[in-house]
């Protein structure tokens, strides 16, 4: 990949105004006590972005950020608004200017060069330091660009260099563990990994479509149907694919997830219409759904990684905003923080675990794109990379 231009191969910044493109698409709550009414729950998107605008400050820059807030379809929505990110900005780094969510105007996701005028309008240089939606070809990732002499932020190069290293150079033996539910979202790094990993685990709903293909009874676990003979062809690729060899389930119809409640047992037994979750080998049985890998799953896991020399983690191992299917998901968070190997996760639901369990600081990179990490590890670009290679101040330009 061709080098990306840096905060250093910028014109000088003093005096100038400076529009940075960051990812604040941070998970709110609600706040009684602030003006708002809400606050940020995790700023760690945040602080990662923190030393490419001290960075610009320092050398006297006039700094505007700017991000997406969740999905206001286009026009404004107060539950988008960007307040409470603000508020957490100023707290952190004074004097930075945050403009209001790009996705109220439909002219973003749309790259409008209309909207790509407006950002721009009045700016002098442009960095992004936005990594995790830089797979996105929107106004505000490809559009400066082209029109300003730009940079990559401090995390956004980081994360290049990390993730290419992957592919590239890493030490062996290099161990990849991939959650998740959808089997069509990752199907295509999972084929980049299995020709560059020594050991591939597959977990979370898309094992079961690996189950299936390995002719295993999977009951009403979730199954992509079309995408059983890509995992088949996979399987018999000649990588070591470590699945479940035991799995979590319940029982079909039964509430899972986030904020379920649960019908408490009596003496008398089970209330009507509930169940426990129920331990399974590899095959479950009709009417049950496999929700979380089983602890033989994890131990095996675990031995995997306490070997692994690289390890690259990606998606939950089961639905882990469920209590009693969080189990797989949190040993292996504690066997990949726990491991002497070089580790990277790849950002979402990973990185929250990690941040939840304190483990967060045993890992050695933390990216802060789940899409983006994945796209660029199965396709080795991005569109928001590729827009600043073609910067007017980027070499060879």
């Amino acid at each position: 990949m061709t080098r990306l231009p840096l905060l250093e191969d910028l014109p000088d910044v003093r005096r100038r105004r400076v529009l940075v493109r960051v990812d604040f698409n941070v998970p709110l709550a609600d706040d009684p006590e602030s003006r708002a009414g809400r606050k940020v729950a995790d700023d760690f998107r945040i602080r990662t972005a923190l030393p490419t605008l001290r960075w610009l400050m320092e050398h006297g820059a006039e700094v505007t950020a700017c991000s997406h807030l969740g999905r206001p379809n286009g026009k404004p929505d107060s539950r988008f608004d960007m307040g409470p990110v603000r508020a957490r900005l100023e707290e952190l780094v004074p004097g930075v200017s945050l403009l209001e969510n790009l996705r109220f105007s439909p002219g973003e996701t749309a790259n409008d060069p209309a909207f790509v005028d407006e950002l721009v309008a009045g700016q002098e240089a442009f960095v992004n330091e936005a990594f995790g939606a830089s797979h996105r070809a929107h106004a505000s990732i490809v559009g400066p660009p082209a029109r300003l002499p730009s940079a990559a932020g401090r995390q956004l190069a980081r994360e290049v260099d990390v993730l290419g290293s992957l592919v590239e150079s890493p030490a062996r033996p290099f161990v990849a563990v991939v959650g998740g539910a959808k089997v069509a979202d990752k199907i295509g790094v999972l084929d980049v990994l299995s020709r560059k990993v020594d050991v591939l685990c597959v977990g979370g709903a898309m094992a079961f479509t690996f189950l299936a293909a390995a002719t295993h009874r999977v009951g009403d676990s979730l199954v992509d149907l079309e995408h059983v003979e890509s995992c088949a062809k996979l399987l018999a690729s000649g990588v070591e694919i470590v699945l479940p060899v035991d799995i979590v389930a319940l029982e079909s119809g039964e509430p899972f997830g986030a904020g379920t409640e649960r019908v408490s047992r009596g003496r008398g037994g089970a209330a009507a219409g509930s169940s426990d979750p129920r331990i399974f080998d590899q095959d479950i049985p009709d009417g049950w759904r496999g929700l979380d890998i089983g602890p033989k799953t994890a131990d095996a896991l675990g031995h995997v990684l306490a070997r692994a020399a690289t390890i690259f983690w990606n998606g939950p191992l089961g639905v882990a905003e469920d209590e009693r299917f969080a189990f797989g998901t949190r040993k292996v968070a504690e066997a990949v923080a726990s491991s002497p190997g070089f580790s990277v996760v790849g950002g979402g639901d990973s990185v929250s675990v990690l941040e939840h369990l304190g483990l967060a600081g045993h890992i050695d990179f933390l990216s802060t794109g789940g899409g983006a990490s994945l796209e660029l590890l199965e396709k080795g670009d991005l569109p928001g990379l590729a827009a600043l290679r073609a910067a007017p101040n980027a070499s060879g330009s």
